[in-house]
Formats: C-alpha cells, structure tokens, sequence
C-alpha cells in the first residue's frame, strides 16, 4: 500500500482521506491548520487530534517528519537576495527570495532538472532528474519564510524546471499555496513561467484564471523563436 505525504494534499483532499479512514471530515481541516497556520514540523506536533487518529496517520503516511526539504546552504547579495539549496529526496533544488518594495517574492523550483532542451539553459544540461511534488514546492516557500524571518507575499514558478511538464502536482501546489485556510498566497500573486506546453497552459489557465503566466523565449531571434 502506497504511504501518503500530508503536504502534497489540498484541504479537500484530507477532508475526503478522514472520510475514508473513518474519521470525521473536520480533522482534515485540523491537519491543513497545523501544516500551514501552526507550521509544525512533526505528526506528533498535532495536538488535537487524539493518539488513536495520530497512530493511523503514522502508519499511512511517509514519515513522523512533516519537513519535505532540508536546507544546505545559503547565499546571500548585497541588495537582500538569498539563494537557498535544498535537498529534496536525492535532489538538490534551488529557491531564491527577493526584496522588492511592494513586498517579499519567493521563486521556486517545479522540477529536479529540465528535459526541455533549451540550449542556452544550464537548468537542464543534464536532462530531468524528476517531478518535484505539490509539498516540496511549496515547502520551499515556507522555508524560505522561516529561514529569513520575513513574509512572503508574491511567488513565482520559475525556478529549475518547466512548472507545465509537472501539470499535476503545480495545480495542485497553487491550490494548497492560494487557500485562503492555508498560506493563503492571492492568487493574483502567483505567476507560473512557461517555454510554451499550449495544451497544459491552456489548461491550467482554465482551473486558474487570476494567475499571472509568463511565456520564456527561448530563442535570441524572432525568427529562430
């Protein structure tokens, strides 16, 4: 049986996994508090859920360690942009926070690597690695909340990889990462950067309209774009 991540569900998601565990739909909205509102880093950490509820969890889910990353090392400029590393599994990603005068900007990785090919990139020199997950995008940004102390209020998707090759699990970030119970980032202030996928662009636009998408030109040239 597959063990589940907490981080990579929406508030819909865990609402319907207590369901079919038995248990009422509201613990669901207690685990996406805890995750998000109260930033725990443990199952243990949980404390209203009861030892009966936190046992199952600990049998159906990864690991007792909410944390999907684990920071290695920081680089700092002078005009306040910190880079971050981190290690996601076996994969080393990079997340940047910026300081812009209408407010903290997070830009996030979507893929470990890039399978997309474009030449003048070194992001995918070595081919793609994997899909990075709903919680390991969005762990980057409460990390880099954590790690500088600051509030973020804009996020942008391009980082290391092309975000509309990792359909899925982007939709799914930007739900957990837009609600309003959960980080609570406005949507407007969400921009996803694309290569140019039009039919995973066109549907990510239908599930969300307010957020911002910026096309990458690939090529030096109009004639060669």
């Amino acid at each position: 049986m597959a063990r589940r991540r907490l981080k990579d569900m929406t508030r819909t998601d865990l609402k319907e996994w207590m369901k079919a565990l038995g248990t009422a739909p509201f613990r669901g909205e207690q685990i996406f508090d805890w995750l998000y509102k109260s930033g725990v880093f443990t199952l243990s950490d949980m404390k209203n859920l009861g030892r009966p509820l936190l046992e199952t969890l600990a049998l159906e889910t990864e690991t007792e360690d909410l944390m999907t990353l684990t920071h290695l090392k920081t680089t700092r400029s002078k005009d306040g942009t910190q880079k971050f590393l981190f290690r996601a599994g076996s994969s080393a990603i990079e997340t940047v926070f910026m300081k812009y005068r209408y407010g903290n900007s997070v830009c996030i990785s979507s893929q470990a690597g890039c399978r997309m090919g474009c030449r003048f990139c070194a992001s995918g020199l070595k081919g793609l690695t994997r899909n990075l997950t709903a919680g390991e995008m969005t762990d980057q940004i409460l990390l880099a909340g954590v790690l500088t102390g600051e509030p973020v209020s804009h996020v942008v998707v391009m980082g290391t990889g092309e975000p509309m090759d990792n359909l899925d699990n982007l939709m799914t970030f930007v739900e957990i990462l837009t609600d309003p119970k959960g980080p609570g980032i406005s949507r407007r202030r969400v921009t996803v950067s694309s290569c140019g996928l039009i039919p995973e662009m066109e549907r990510f636009w239908r599930a969300f309209p307010q957020v911002g998408l910026a096309i990458s030109l690939h090529g030096p040239e109009d004639r060669i774009r």
